[in-house]
């Protein structure tokens, strides 16, 4: 393993008020979500077009940079029964391309059912099938961010409200 390929526990340590960026790797594009600065709120940022892993990593590093961006969080397509396929393994050659290109963290998400349960929520939004391709990618991203950062939240350890009183 990789120094900046990390379990998402590690994040907790990451500096404060330093955004995460959440990507859906797919063939032909990579959606986009970016936390907030309290990572709570995850937010579908924008899509981009795959050209090939050069231009794609550059684009992506350059949407980082922009941002500030502590770390990445990859949506990971497991197959239902929790094994991993081919969609998984172009996922993981892709960060084993980028790890060496920045020296940000990078943790693997479980993504199962987040394109469809982005779809489902559009399509009872009636949003047209043009509507649906040009923003399902980065709702996508923006539902595996979201996902993790509720897990860091629940990770987090609880500030103590009243010191005075000794709750804890």
């Amino acid at each position: 393993m990789s120094a900046n390929l990390v379990p998402l526990e590690s994040f907790l340590a990451l500096p404060a008020h330093a955004r995460l960026l959440g990507l859906d790797l797919g063939t032909k594009t990579i959606g986009l979500a970016l936390s907030d600065v309290e990572r709570q709120i995850a937010t579908p940022l924008e899509t981009i077009q795959r050209v090939k892993f050069g231009l794609d990593a550059a684009a992506l590093l350059k949407i980082a940079d922009r941002h500030a961006v502590a770390g990445f969080v990859i949506g990971l397509p497991l197959n239902m029964d929790g094994s991993e396929g081919p969609r998984v393994q172009s996922t993981r050659a892709f960060i084993r391309n980028l790890m060496p290109l920045t020296p940000l963290p990078i943790a693997f998400w479980d993504e199962r059912l987040s394109t469809l349960a982005v779809t489902r929520t559009l399509l009872d939004a009636d949003a047209s099938r043009a509507r649906r391709a040009a923003v399902v990618d980065k709702m996508a991203a923006a539902y595996i961010l979201q996902g993790a950062l509720d897990r860091l939240c629940r990770l987090a350890p609880e500030e103590d409200e009243h010191p005075d009183q000794g709750i804890t």
